[in-house]
Formats: structure tokens, sequence, C-alpha cells
């Protein structure tokens, strides 16, 4: 059963699953069109940074409290509560509107459009594995698609991009067991964003004249 639901769940947040991941560079864009971005070193910090301390972390967060029995909408106004700028608002709300119309094809969730952590944390509830391996997997899935925005438009070599994401495993294994360890009735306490950067960036980006990515 476990087999079976872990196939479920990669099929889930694999980049092949239709929610657009590719269109979207959460602000990366911007740092890497000016500069401040502009090598493997670079790309490794901005992404470890909003991974651990930004977007990435709270998003694993409200997933965590959604997969305890939340209240999917209250989680999802949490979700929009934290979202530090238009675009980030947009990336979040149009991968979770995809993502929870194809899983309602497939027999999963209700269909109803909400922030992408809550939908995929819905679409999770019912799946017999446990919350450390479902926070892991969309963390990874998380850095990938920012791993991919590196690889394309600093651009880096694919294998640079595969060596980063390798590198980023342990540390997002360590983070979602820090994460687990949290309640997730008082997950507002652990909300909380440190890479100021990073969101600034995704402002600049929303009246970059030029631009591959939606945000």
């Amino acid at each position: 059963m476990m087999s079976d639901d872990l196939l479920h769940l990669t099929q889930w947040l694999s980049p092949a699953f239709p929610v657009s991941a590719y269109a979207y560079s959460h602000g990366l864009e911007a740092d890497i069109a000016a500069g401040r971005v502009h090598d493997a070193r670079t790309a490794t910090e901005w992404i470890a940074t909003v991974l651990e301390a930004g977007a990435g972390r709270n998003d694993a967060l409200i997933l965590l409290g959604v997969l305890a029995g939340r209240d999917a909408d209250a989680m999802a106004d949490l979700a929009r509560a934290m979202a530090g700028s238009a675009e980030r608002w947009e990336e979040t709300r149009a991968m979770g509107a995809a993502f929870a119309e194809t899983v309602a094809g497939l027999g999963r969730g209700d269909g109803v459009a909400r922030p992408y952590p809550v939908a995929v944390g819905l679409a999770a509830r019912g799946l017999d594995l446990p919350r450390k391996s479902v926070l892991s997997l969309f963390l990874q899935g998380f850095a990938a698609n920012l791993v991919s925005v590196a690889v394309r438009f600093v651009p880096l070599g694919q294998a640079v991009g595969q060596q980063m994401l390798a590198e980023f495993q342990p540390r997002i294994m360590q983070l979602a067991d820090r994460l687990c360890a949290c309640d997730p009735d008082r997950i507002e306490d652990h909300l909380g964003a440190a890479c100021f950067g990073a969101d600034l960036a995704a402002m600049e980006h929303e009246d970059q004249e030029v631009r591959i990515y939606r945000t």
C-alpha cells in the first residue's frame, strides 16, 4: 500500500505534472538578470535561503497543517497572508488551482482552487505515507524547480544542476525533520521569513521589461 501511495505522490510532484511549475522563477529571474546570481555558488545560496528561511519552509509548514487535518480554507488564508508579493501569490494560487483540478480528475481532492501547499496537502491526506516523506518530496520539488531556472537562465550545465540538487538533499531531510517536530495545531507560531533580498527580487520582477518567467 505504501509503495502505491509513494508512486501517487511522486507522480503529483513530478515536473511532468501539469501545474506549469516551469513557468515560475519565484523572483530568481530578476536576480539573475541583475547579476546578483551568476554562477552555481550564488544560485545555490539563493535557493537554499528561500528553501530554508522563506517560502519553501513556510509552504511546507502549511502543508504539514493540512496533512494533520487543519481546516483547508483557514490554511489557504494563511498561505495568502504569507505570500510576500503579488507574483508570489499568483504563483501559489495558479499552481494550486491547476493541481486541484488535475488530481480531482484522478479521483482525489475536491477540485477547489486553493494555494499549492494546501492543494497538495488535501490530496495527500489519504496517502499511507509518513509526514516527513510528504514534506521531503514537496521540498525537493520546490528546490528542483528553482534549480531548473538557474540551469536555463544563468545558464548552468545540466550536470551542474543535478549536482546542486543532490547537495540539497541532506538539507531537505534535515529541514523536514525540524518541521515535523512542530505542533501542527500551532503552525502559526513557526511561520516566518528571513530572505528579504529574494522577496525584493520577486517585487522587482513584477515590472521587469524583458522576462521569460511569469514570476
